[in-house]
């Protein structure tokens, strides 16, 4: 179990080295105060994983650092329930000029480890980076991504009760990165407590039990990570803007749309092969979204976007009008509606949600009109053609040769099996 109770770091930013020994001797202040982190509290219950989100310089590294007892709070208390180690930096703990071996035991006598724990330990860790020779080479030869992987299997083979993850688990080669995150699952499972810090809101929302948005050290949002990451995105939406964001919530209190509504999304509907109304499709078969706009002021170069997402709220797919090379401008009081025909909706069988955004340009971020989230829920059904599991619905052809390449004949074949 992690505990954080109020705990705050503040910084003293100086404009050069001379003003540091100035303040020394005058006793006067020539520095700026920055305050990376302010009256955080949070608690991380005992095989949960809480996601962290938020911009660049919001404070999330500054809270892994002490959360790992690399820097030291200005106030407040963390209670941890054994130890906590965790990937924080790239070479943070390492020494570039030793070799691989070397630094398993300089990191892990930093992570706790006594000589006798990482000797019985130092076989497992060494054929969990696959490291191979490298192992004895200086870790100045290696790549982020090798560095990476002796990182994380030093971490985890300290047998920490909590553990952190920053975006230093992004670099590297699919497979580790695989290969890693099972290694977490199965330490969650445990009843591993886990701080999970990313900008992929797709790891987040599969990842997490819980969020938190920081924003200027401060938690501005906390809760289910689909409710954080819509505040997130709707944080980005009035950071960029001059006017002010509304929000619209549905019967619950809970957020359903927000943006300045330059233009507003007046209806969205699905409808299948025959122009029906429908809220499940045959994977495969036709199926087309309509949206329904209304332009309160006059916009050039309007964008307008559709996202799926799966049961467990990963965006599976989503394009709009800019990336399909479709140009809109609206006038004030003007109506449109914008169809996205899918000819075969090739997304496998499950429950799934769709988004719907009006925005300006690329993204959102640039000036957003209106977000609406998880606007309609919708399901899809298998085909009768063929079975397949997953979610994308891809067309193979099957094709069984001899060893010397000569194709093998459908009658052969059926009198095989007969």
């Amino acid at each position: 179990m992690i505990k954080v109770t109020n705990l705050s770091k503040t910084f003293k930013l100086y404009n050069s080295p001379t003003e540091r020994l100035k303040e020394i001797i005058t006793r006067r202040q020539y520095c700026q105060e920055f305050a990376a982190l302010t009256g955080i509290s949070f608690q991380v219950d005992s095989g949960k994983t809480l996601g962290i989100i938020g911009q660049n310089g919001a404070g999330k590294s500054t809270l892994l650092k002490i959360l790992t007892g690399i820097l030291h709070p200005d106030s407040g208390e963390i209670d941890i329930d054994g130890k906590i180690t965790g990937l924080l930096e790239l070479g943070t703990g390492f020494n570039m000029e030793c070799s691989g071996l070397e630094n398993i035991y300089l990191n892990g006598t930093l992570l706790g480890m006594n000589k006798h724990e990482i000797r019985n330990k130092l076989s497992q860790i060494i054929d969990f980076t696959e490291l191979g020779q490298f192992i004895q080479r200086p870790l100045k030869t290696y790549s982020s991504g090798m560095i990476m992987r002796l990182a994380f299997s030093v971490a985890i083979h300290a047998e920490p009760k909590a553990f952190v993850v920053d975006e230093a688990l992004s670099v590297g080669d699919a497979y580790f990165q695989q290969k890693c995150m099972q290694r977490i699952k199965e330490f969650k499972i445990r009843g591993g407590s886990i701080v999970f810090v990313s900008h992929d809101m797709n790891a987040v929302k599969v990842f997490c039990d819980e969020a938190l948005l920081l924003d200027h050290g401060s938690i501005v949002e906390r809760g289910g990570p689909d409710g954080v990451i819509a505040a997130y995105n709707f944080l980005l939406a009035k950071k960029s803007e001059r006017q002010e964001i509304r929000i619209q919530t549905n019967e619950a209190g809970e957020t359903q749309s927000y943006g300045n509504f330059k233009v507003e999304i007046c209806d969205v509907q699905l409808t299948n092969e025959q122009g029906d109304g429908a809220e499940c499709f045959v994977t495969g078969r036709p199926c087309n979204i309509l949206i329904d706009l209304k332009a309160n002021e006059k916009v050039d170069d309007l964008t307008v976007g559709i996202l799926i997402r799966d049961k467990f709220g990963q965006d599976i797919f989503g394009t709009n009008t800019y990336y399909q090379n479709f140009p809109l401008n609206m006038r004030r009081g003007e109506k449109y509606r914008v169809k996205y025909i899918i000819d075969e909706l090739n997304i496998g069988p499950g429950k799934y949600t769709l988004t719907v955004a009006a925005h300006k340009s690329e993204s959102h971020v640039l000036d957003c009109y209106q977000w609406n989230d998880t606007v309609k829920s919708f399901e899809v059904v298998s085909a009768a053609d063929y079975g397949f599991i997953g979610l994308s619905r891809l067309k193979p052809h099957v094709a069984v040769e001899h060893a010397g390449g000569t194709a093998v004949d459908d009658a052969s074949l059926a009198q095989r099996h007969s």
